[in-house]
């Protein structure tokens, strides 16, 4: 679903970057709180796994594919707050590297893609989690639910900007049913792919799992006739290090970006398929980066088309997980300077014990 320049005009678009300035601006700040030792080296991890997710294109109807928005998925496994800068670091390299995306609708982009995406899914997800019995199962029915919806929702706030700001002229009732009804379908493969991954995690460390923050109960004493909390156990050195988690999930996302995308439907994605066949593209700008070495996922000069789409892709990860890292770093140095009462982590699993399931 990447804007890319020409469909919606400056003025819709300036206000979008500012807004989209401002959800980074706060996000920067509430990922403090959420990011400790062990999950802030994860954020650059989703972010790189999101890029690679992103290229595998697959099939959704007669001429459509959609791909990975992954704004459900960043916030359940590393926060909303956390998981919004993830996508934005996504799609900041998609569009200044790849040349997918344009320039001027980044504010579009971000607002679309990684603030509305994460909002929505996260308060839907915190919402079921809640009703649901507090097991693992929860969590991972949670997450396909959330990244369902939320790519409709993406595509009703694309429809409303078009509404606002689009340039050309087509009725905004012919745009939400097209945009939607593909999307619900493009909803259910996001779906499919949230609730894989949430559930993987989940099975391996619960704990790096901050949508399941909490759900465990601590592991009740009787002391003088009365049931009291028992101490967390100190978790040893393996429980703390996600270096494991870590190191699997690049080398998936290796994988992904570097071969397996080399497979993807070459098809449309729903908003090219939709632009294409109500007219919205009537006045599409030609990327300002399309002379990348990059652009298309494509190196230059690498004439051997597999060759060539694989090592965009291992670049892109790379390049990704090292811009998404350097952030959430920055961000983690910055908390750990933070004395205030409200910059403690609060929810950490590790160390307690339960009949919950998470």
């Amino acid at each position: 679903m990447h804007v890319p320049d020409g469909f919606i005009d400056a003025p819709t678009s300036a206000v979008t970057g500012v807004v989209a300035a401002g959800a980074i601006a706060v996000s920067l700040r509430g990922a403090r709180r959420e990011l400790d030792e062990r999950t802030a080296p994860l954020g650059g991890l989703v972010a790189a796994f999101i890029f690679a997710v992103q290229m595998l294109n697959f099939p959704v109807a007669a001429g459509t594919s959609g791909h990975l928005l992954g704004g459900a998925l960043a916030a359940i496994l590393v926060g909303p707050y956390t998981g919004i800068l993830c996508v934005s670091v996504v799609l900041l390299m998609q569009g200044i590297l790849f040349a997918d995306g344009g320039l001027t609708a980044l504010g579009v982009n971000i607002t679309d893609m990684a603030l509305v995406t994460t909002v929505v899914a996260y308060a839907l997800f915190r919402g079921l989690v809640k009703v649901l019995p507090r097991s693992r199962r929860s969590v991972t029915v949670a997450s396909f639910v959330a990244a369902l919806v939320s790519v409709p929702a993406a595509a009703l706030a694309f429809t409303a900007l078009y509404g606002i700001g689009g340039t050309t002229d087509v009725a905004i009732g012919k745009v939400a049913t097209a945009m939607v009804g593909v999307h619900l379908l493009i909803g259910i493969g996001e779906a499919a792919i949230t609730a894989l991954t949430v559930g993987a995690v989940i099975a391996v460390r619960p704990d790096l799992v901050y949508g399941a923050r909490g759900l465990r109960q601590r592991l009740k004493l009787r002391v003088g006739g009365e049931l009291v909390d028992a101490p967390a156990a100190e978790p040893g050195p393996a429980a703390r290090s996600p270096r494991k988690v870590w190191l699997a999930g690049l080398a998936t996302s290796l994988v992904l970006a570097g071969f397996v995308s080399f497979y993807a439907s070459a098809n449309p994605d729903g908003l090219e398929k939709v632009a294409a066949d109500k007219g919205i593209d009537k006045k599409a700008e030609e990327h300002a980066n399309a002379d990348s070495p990059l652009a298309d996922y494509g190196v230059e000069d690498v004439g051997d088309a597999r060759l060539s789409g694989g090592l965009a892709g291992v670049i892109g990860v790379g390049v990704t997980v090292v811009a998404g890292s350097a952030v959430f770093w920055a961000v983690r140095r910055r908390r750990a300077g933070d004395t205030s009462p409200g910059s403690t982590t609060t929810g950490a699993t590790t160390g307690t014990t339960g009949d919950s399931g998470v």
